[in-house]
């Protein structure tokens, strides 16, 4: 059963200035997640799609961006690159207790000026 689906959608070039912030980066991204390689449209996209995934986790979940810490929300890839949402510590808690035992689903896609990230929360 379906206990939530949430969508974001994040204009890459808003993380321009991110990446020349390391604080940026460290405040909202996992370690799992940094990424220091790669020319600046693609490091803006890499990070585009990723800060999408944390909103549309936190809009299947039905909370909005409260009880939880960003960096405890985080996507890694396996050997063929298909990414994987992970959660930890706050926001492990604050799923847990809203859904129980739940699956998470996530897909991202980036394209020049935009990312996006959908979330499914199977409970």
């Amino acid at each position: 059963m379906i206990f939530g689906i949430g969508t974001d959608i994040v204009q890459v070039n808003r993380m321009e200035k991110w990446i020349e912030k390391a604080d940026m980066i460290e405040r909202f991204f996992n370690p799992a997640e940094k990424k220091d390689r790669g020319s600046k449209s693609l490091l803006c996209q890499h990070y585009a799609a990723r800060f999408a995934a944390k909103e549309a986790f936190s809009k299947a979940l039905g909370t909005g961006i409260t009880g939880f810490s960003l960096q405890d929300v985080y996507i890694t890839n396996d050997e063929s690159g298909k990414p994987f949402l992970n959660v930890k510590d706050s926001a492990a808690d604050v799923l847990k207790e809203r859904c129980g035992e739940c699956k998470l689903h996530v897909s991202l896609s980036h394209e020049k000026e935009y990312a996006t990230a959908i979330v499914i929360i199977e409970g």
